[in-house]
């Protein structure tokens, strides 16, 4: 597909063994793959307007998710993931492709750099990690622990973000309400950025598909193998997807860069935008 035809555009459809695939482009330059987080979160949460001015953006909705179809198998392995990801570059007729990647993204964007290198300029693994499962939620609660007790006692936050946690959500909008409870959680000084979260918070939305298989998934010992540059970017107050997990990364990719956000938690991209911009921007030319 030209660039030319694919550039009129800002939503755009591809069709992958029967499964729509959509897609957003925004921006200008070298192409740029952006795999939200989740599995099933929607992508807006995820727009970058200040990248935008340096690269073209193409924000991909994965499937099982908003406008993109489900599968009908179930199968949403992060080999699967990574072959939507693999198919969406070849259509768009790039030689090779960035990939960023936040939180699940960032698992599809490692996967990918393994499935398919040959496809890759980059990989930028935004707040993520080498495996999935329930050594992953057993972190994240000992995280909220060490959140609530560094909240003052009887803070309503600290109360909200362990309820939420602890909620067992029957459906969608259930799911979505403790999302949005523990979003305090998410940002390092959630006080001081509430206050323009207000239209951003708006576009948190997600899909959920029942027929969603189990997708336990470690890569730890296959990092080695990652030979495309990788920039590893985390929020120092990430509660999910946390430093140490971003070093082991660091650690066993060769060559890659690590960037701790220092005033950041899961959205770096909010809380220290300007950093967040710059850090992907080098990177970019860097290795271009």
């Amino acid at each position: 597909m030209s660039a030319a035809a694919w550039q009129t555009s800002d939503v755009h459809e591809l069709m992958v063994d029967g499964v729509r695939l959509a897609y957003h482009v925004h921006g200008n330059g070298p192409v740029c793959l952006v795999h939200p987080g989740g599995p099933g979160i929607h992508w807006p949460y995820l727009r970058l307007p200040a990248l935008e001015k340096h690269l073209t953006m193409v924000y991909v909705e994965p499937p099982g998710t908003g406008n993109s179809g489900l599968l009908p198998d179930g199968d949403y392995s992060m080999t699967r993931y990574a072959s939507f990801v693999d198919r969406l570059a070849r259509h768009l007729g790039e030689s090779k492709v960035f990939v960023l990647g936040h939180s699940h993204g960032g698992f599809v964007a490692l996967q990918t750099a393994l499935d398919h290198p040959e496809r890759l300029a980059g990989i930028i693994v935004y707040d993520g990690m080498a495996f999935n499962g329930p050594e992953l939620g057993e972190q994240a609660s000992r995280n909220i622990d060490a959140y609530v007790g560094r909240r003052p006692p009887g803070d309503p936050l600290a109360a909200q973000v362990l309820q939420a946690w602890q909620d067992d959500p029957a459906d969608r909008e259930e799911q979505l309400d403790a999302l949005r409870r523990l979003l305090p959680v998410y940002f390092k000084d959630y006080e001081a950025i509430e206050g323009r979260l207000t239209d951003w918070g708006a576009t948190i939305d997600l899909t959920i598909d029942p027929n969603r298989k189990d997708s336990r998934w470690d890569i730890r010992g296959r990092l080695g193998e990652i030979a495309v540059p990788a920039l590893v970017l985390v929020g120092v107050a990430d509660f999910i997807c946390p430093e140490n997990s971003a070093r082991e990364l660091a650690d066993g990719i060769p060559g890659s860069e690590l960037i701790v956000l220092a005033e950041s938690g899961h959205f770096g991209h909010l809380e220290q935008p300007d950093v967040f911009r710059d850090c992907v921007v080098e990177f970019v030319r860097r290795v271009s």
